[in-house]
């Protein structure tokens, strides 16, 4: 999103996203058994990170799809698929294939996996953007876990025009702009069906399930309740949030300031009612990452930042934006920094000292470090160049023809 088109408080919201789930696998490093008292609960919520994956997804949806109620309200044409799928393509696929790439080859030139079909078919399913179908191809790779929301997102950019297909419809095109709103939440309670169903009559067996069984044991125990259809609902909350937002008057006001902030408490406030439960957060429906009281809280604050006084000029600082510019590559490339110090430096993250704490701060200060340097040469040098030249790609797709 270019700078002059920057929605406030949406830089925020990725930048919090990115840090609590760099949180999170920053957590999972430490030894619990280990972990003073005092710092106890501390250690334990940051656990809870995995949720800013929520945040994510409510994020995109609301961003992408803003221009299709502008275009659905001012009687415009549904905007181009074509450089719809163009944009996402050029924002998504160049680092994703490159980070999936380098996390497949160090599966069994680091880690020692062996090369053989499994391994390089659940290469092909990540790569292909269909790893997200089956407990196998779950995890793509074996060096970079967190690349299994990759195709789930994708899922959700291709779901996402075909509900708004339907609201373009000239049967179904409503001048109201509430029917339209209504309409868009007929689509989210329609996935929630899908998604009941899929928890219901697609159920995996015990055999093999489980974390203690590595990354397709732990899909097998995810799946399937961590399903396309059932993150479809989450983008979807996204997508209304936006739909709202662009109806409000477009006058700031403090109350939208009001709202934001107890939208962002109530959404902080999730986190730690997932203690004493599955790490996962699981919540209504079996949807993780506490739906949808989280989503919603997210939504909102989407919803009412950017028509607030001072709050989204306070939260979108120099330091939200930076975070939020890189935080596609910190998202890809954290787990492969993460999971490979170790292999390297066997005392990473206080492993084998007495003073476990401090090995784990001082581990996390470098591997943060690095992340952020991959993260900003990712962007600058792949993200970036890419989207650039799809733009310029989509300009002369645009570009009248004269005679």
């Amino acid at each position: 999103m270019e700078h002059e088109k920057r929605l406030g408080g949406a830089d925020f919201m990725r930048a919090v996203a990115c840090l609590m789930v760099l949180v999170h696998h920053l957590v999972l490093r430490m030894n619990f058994y280990k972990i003073p008292p005092n710092l106890d609960m501390t250690f334990i919520l940051a656990r809870f990170g995995n949720h800013g994956v929520s945040v994510f997804f409510v994020l995109s949806g609301f961003l992408l799809a803003r221009p299709f109620w502008l275009a659905l309200d001012r009687g415009r044409p549904l905007p181009s698929l074509r450089i719809y799928a163009m944009r996402r393509a050029a924002r998504i696929l160049p680092g994703f294939w490159f980070a999936l790439t380098v996390g497949f080859v160090i599966s069994f030139t680091v880690y020692g996996f062996a090369l053989d079909r499994e391994l390089t078919g659940r290469y092909i399913a990540g790569f292909l953007l269909m790893s997200q179908w089956h407990w196998r191809t779950f995890f793509p790779v074996q060096g970079d876990g967190p690349l299994w929301s990759i195709p789930f997102e994708t899922t959700c950019y291709f779901l996402m025009p075909i509900g708004f297909l339907l609201l373009f419809n000239a049967k179904l095109r409503s001048r109201s702009a509430l029917v339209s709103r209504l309409l868009w939440i007929g689509i989210i309670a329609a996935s929630l069906v899908g998604h009941w169903l899929v928890v219901t009559y697609l159920p995996t067996d015990s055999v093999g399930r489980g974390w203690q069984y590595g990354f397709q044991g732990g899909a097998k125990e995810w799946m399937p309740r961590y399903n396309p259809i059932g993150f479809f609902a989450i983008f979807a909350i996204g997508a209304l949030a936006a739909g709202i937002q662009t109806i409000l008057p477009p006058r700031r006001s403090a109350i939208y300031d009001v709202i934001g902030a107890l939208a962002i408490i109530m959404g902080a406030w999730q986190l730690p009612q997932s203690i004493g439960g599955p790490g996962e957060g699981y919540a209504w429906l079996g949807i993780p990452y506490q739906f949808p009281l989280l989503p919603l809280a997210v939504a909102i604050a989407l919803t009412t930042l950017p028509q607030s006084l001072l709050l989204a000029k306070l939260l979108d600082n120099p330091a939200s934006r930076y975070v939020a510019t890189v935080s596609f590559g910190v998202y890809i490339w954290q787990d492969i920094v993460l999971t490979v110090m170790p292999q390297l430096f066997p005392s990473s993250f206080g492993t084998g000292s007495d003073d476990v704490l401090g090995g784990w701060i001082t581990s996390s200060l470098i591997a943060t470090a690095i992340i952020f340097a991959i993260g900003t040469l990712s962007y600058v040098l792949l993200e970036r160049p890419i989207m650039r030249w799809a733009r310029a790609r989509e300009n002369i797709m645009t570009r009248p023809v004269t005679a």
